[in-house]
């Protein structure tokens, strides 16, 4: 019964990773607007109510979204790019763009109220106020 309900919980866990995670174009409904992704080149190119408001290069289009609860818009979005992750905040019009600048695959972001903890390839990670950090040790809880 034991191994049973540890299995249970090891795939509810595992679910609730891969439902953050998404490849969507959309359109996708935020704060700002309405966002689909659309492939220019061999660039992304986002958009916001059909005005482009940021370009990167990736391979393919990966996406972190935080989505708020009372209406199910994405408010914030880390997006996986050749360059490192940038962060989309949605919450103000134009939506406000930051780059981290280190490259590095995102594996699970966890969404906090200014913040953004991120497991990468290479550890923890924090990009609070557009400043990139390496975490060492915390006691804070994040979910």
């Amino acid at each position: 019964m034991r191994r049973l309900f540890l299995a249970a919980f090891a795939a509810t866990c595992f679910a609730t990773y891969a439902q953050a995670q998404s490849n969507a174009t959309g359109p996708l409904v935020t704060p700002s607007g309405e966002l689909q992704f659309a492939r220019a080149d061999h660039d992304f190119v986002g958009m916001l109510d059909k005005e482009v408001f940021d370009r990167f290069d990736a391979n393919m289009l990966t996406h972190f979204d935080d989505i708020a609860s009372a209406n199910d818009t994405v408010t914030r979005m880390l997006v996986q790019t050749d360059s490192g992750p940038v962060l989309y905040d949605f919450r103000r019009r134009p939506p406000l763009v930051q780059r981290s600048n280190k490259r590095m695959t995102v594996k699970r972001v966890f969404w906090q109220d200014n913040e953004v903890v991120m497991q990468g390839s290479q550890g923890w990670f924090r990009f609070k106020g557009g400043v990139f950090t390496k975490l060492q040790s915390s006691k804070t809880i994040y979910r």
